[in-house]
């Protein structure tokens, strides 16, 4: 009964869908799940389940007028001990995510606080389903975190056209023999590989079928962190370069840099381009996990392909998976608000409109292929869990119904997340994630996830 009671306070049959929320973290990301991997995924239970026990501790009163069956109300388990429970679990989730690294430990302090705030204050106001999609988001954040910091510091090699995993050699963009007047005063060697500076002609740039603009090509290699070329070392500079070539040698320190790392980021050429919006920084760069090989290599793809991979790290890949769960949370919070006593029609049906769009969203990722095809079965399967408890709850509002749209809303977390993992390349985590369903099935008809 005591074991019982505590599955019941720690809600354990919604644990199967935390594990998703890194794995399609780390998919979106294009890095192969490892170590760092496991340790989010940790942390993230850890602080899933010091949410659970807080939220029954900071309602103990409310819960005893409305669910006096609950464990602590009906005195199977008392305050103090949910209360230190709590604590515990969040600092055991807070350990796992610093052995992955200072950045995972940062996203996941924001990520308890976040849970925190949201059990003792932000609950029963207006901010509490954006307190809780933004806490499914900093999951998923933790979870890509973690696995890029852990590839890096390894040396695994990541899935092909990934680039969290690219080599970080600097480039050499002025030969050994160069006139030393020409290079700029200040600039370090290994900021031309953070710059990505060219390291073939010009002539050979010109010549590949560009896609997508970089300011790298745009600006003379002066202030990616080389210098203009002579008129002895193959052809006479242009006046553009020339005037390049001086204001880099006699500019700041800080403006060089900031000028190279500003080069590091593609421009919009035809069409809107994300990555021209992320900010500009050294910091940004290695959050980005962006490629530090000279440009011939990233041209060398087949004709009309971006020179960016899709899946080029954190900013482009997990952030959009993050605000994508974070918005699925959102709604389904939304509508949990009312799950007492029901009688709301607006939850569900705009809970309904958001799983739509998200399923439209998922399930039609930029490269066809395998990945696209599991993609768009797995975003069906999460539209029809989803979908069919959000439409009952909206055409009959009842107590009852409305608990169920809840219960349905956490339960197609699960094959949402496989969503995003086949979305983000990972077709097999995708169908690992999937998984998971059974066992949260076969759980819930003994611990409810409400």
């Amino acid at each position: 009964m005591r074991l019982r009671a505590w599955a019941e306070l720690l809600r354990v049959s919604a644990l199967f869908t935390v594990p998703g929320d890194a794995l399609a973290g780390a998919a979106s990301a294009g890095v192969r799940p490892n170590r760092g991997t496991a340790l989010a995924v940790g942390a993230s239970l850890c602080l899933y389940e010091a949410g659970m026990a807080l939220n029954d501790w900071a309602d103990r009163d409310e819960d005893a007028r409305e669910r006096p069956h609950r464990p602590i109300p009906s005195g199977r388990v008392t305050p103090n001990a949910a209360l230190t429970a709590a604590g515990a679990l969040t600092a055991t989730g807070l350990f796992l995510a610093s052995r992955a690294g200072r950045p995972t430990l940062a996203l996941s302090t924001a990520l308890a606080a976040t849970v925190w705030a949201y059990d003792l204050r932000l609950k029963h106001t207006a901010a509490g389903p954006v307190a809780m999609g933004a806490a499914r988001a900093l999951d998923v954040l933790m979870g890509a975190t973690a696995t890029l910091s852990t590839s890096r510091r390894t040396g695994a090699a990541p899935p092909a056209g990934s680039a969290a995993g690219r080599s970080r050699t600097p480039s050499v963009l002025v030969p050994r023999d160069a006139p030393a007047p020409s290079e700029p005063r200040g600039v370090p060697a290994r900021l031309s590989s953070w710059a990505g500076g060219p390291t073939e002609p010009s002539a050979s740039r010109r010549a590949a079928p560009p896609t997508r603009t970089r300011l790298a090509e745009l600006l003379p290699s002066a202030w990616a962190g080389g210098s203009a070329p002579a008129a002895g070392q193959g052809r006479t500079p242009t006046p553009l370069e020339t005037l390049a070539s001086k204001l880099a040698a006699s500019a700041p320190r800080p403006v060089v840099e900031a000028a190279a790392s500003a080069a590091r980021f593609p421009v919009p050429s035809a069409g809107p381009d994300l990555w021209a919006l992320v900010p500009r920084g050294r910091t940004a760069v290695a959050w980005a996990g962006g490629p530090a090989e000279p440009l011939a290599s990233r041209r060398a793809g087949p004709p009309g392909l971006p020179a960016w991979p899709a899946r080029a790290g954190v900013p482009g890949g997990a952030l959009l998976a993050a605000g994508l769960l974070g918005a699925h949370t959102l709604a389904v919070t939304t509508v949990s608000r009312r799950e007492v006593y029901g009688g709301s029609v607006g939850a569900p049906v705009a809970a309904l409109a958001v799983t739509g769009v998200l399923a439209g969203v998922v399930g039609r990722p930029r490269d066809p292929g395998v990945g696209a095809v599991v993609a768009g079965g797995l975003a069906a399967v999460y539209a029809g869990t989803a979908g069919r408890a959000f439409l009952h709850a909206a055409l009959n509002p009842s107590p009852q119904l409305t608990q169920r749209a809840v219960g349905g809303g956490i339960r197609a977390m699960i094959p949402f997340q496989a969503a995003l993992a086949a979305r983000g390349g990972a077709p097999g985590i995708g169908l690992a994630v999937m998984g998971l369903v059974p066992l949260a099935r076969k759980l819930a008809k003994r611990v409810s996830v409400t």
